[in-house]
């Protein structure tokens, strides 16, 4: 890509007002120094003594700190935390970017907030090592007064965006934000604003949510369509755009090592190739931050095949960041995608 197209699209970074809508949660590190171990009197057992604590937003907050860097205008998370420490911390890390607008996020007694606690073993001249993470969520439905909420938030900010990115991370349905109810909502919304993009990607899959774009990996893109997951690359893109068509929408199918097919309606599907890998790789937060630069770029009025390679210029980034949950700032996409 030219230096002068990546300026223009970029240059409307800046403008563009994004609705953040999914499951948000905290994700904090514990950073293990080996050399402070331990023996328990009481157990017997190893004891493990974390030297350092961090946190930061993470799920749909992953997203959040994508779009961050890349200078995004201003973001409306949409969705809830628990009234609980882990909740303080998620609301306290959302609410320190200026651009960063939190009065559709709100914490709920009826909820706790959802949290990945990640153990590192940090050693020098090592990478990061994790242990066990130890996992908070919900396991009973959302409740009607929680889902409310939020559905009217949807509808306030559905006629003030340029887009509304949907994620939903969780794996039990009807346990975080996308219930049946919000899901109604969102696709009253698609009905009175067939224009405003919205773009979803799920852990569960993506077949549940209305007429939107998608975004998916291969196997669930196997799942949805009933292709094979091994399907070669170009036939798998002539069914990705066999269902942008059926769909009305566009779809990008995320393919690991092989890069990235798309396609919008219409148009001749498209596939762009990952960069190289350098050296050792940690793939958390690649595919939020693929969804946070598709997003942002058509906004922006990218096309389909430059949408994809600063997501794939993202992705190379993120992946380069060990023990953490990575972003691309776009100084760091620049570097890459007007070099290839």
């Amino acid at each position: 890509m030219k230096e002068k197209r990546l300026d223009e699209i970029a240059g409307c970074f800046p403008g563009l007002r994004v609705a953040l809508v999914g499951d948000f949660c905290l994700d904090r590190y514990l950073e293990i120094d080996p050399a402070l171990a331990e023996t328990s009197i009481e157990t017997s057992l190893e004891v493990f003594n974390v030297a350092r604590v961090r946190s930061q937003p993470g799920g749909c907050g992953t997203i959040l700190n994508n779009l961050l860097a890349l200078g995004v205008g201003t973001v409306y998370p949409v969705g809830f935390a628990g009234e609980d420490g882990e909740g303080y911390e998620l609301m306290r890390a959302l609410d320190q970017a200026d651009c960063v607008d939190v009065g559709h996020f709100f914490q709920t007694p009826d909820r706790r907030t959802f949290s990945y606690t990640k153990p590192l073993v940090i050693e020098p001249g090592r990478p990061p090592r994790e242990l066990n993470r130890l996992d908070f969520k919900n396991w009973s439905p959302t409740p009607a007064v929680v889902q409310q909420q939020m559905i009217e938030s949807l509808n306030a900010l559905a006629k003030r965006v340029d887009a509304m990115v949907l994620l939903e991370q969780v794996d039990e349905a009807d346990t975080g934000v996308f219930t049946g109810g919000v899901i109604d909502a969102l696709s009253q919304i698609r009905r009175e604003s067939p224009d405003l993009l919205m773009l979803a990607d799920s852990r569960r899959g993506p077949g549940h949510f209305p007429a939107v774009g998608l975004k998916m990996n291969r196997e669930e893109f196997a799942v949805l369509t009933g292709q094979k997951a091994e399907t070669p690359v170009p036939e798998l893109c002539s069914a990705v755009g066999r269902l942008a068509t059926e769909r009305g929408q566009a779809v990008f199918v995320s393919l690991s090592e092989d890069g990235i097919a798309g396609a919008k309606p219409g148009e001749q599907p498209e596939h762009v190739p990952c960069l190289p890998a350098r050296g050792e790789i940690d793939v958390v937060g690649a595919g939020d931050a693929v969804m946070a630069n598709l997003a942002t770029a058509i906004a922006a009025g990218a096309e389909t095949s430059e949408a994809m390679r600063l997501a794939m210029a993202a992705a190379s980034v993120v992946v380069h960041q060990l023990g953490t949950t990575g972003t691309a700032s776009l100084q760091d996409i620049r570097s890459l995608v007007c070099a290839h």
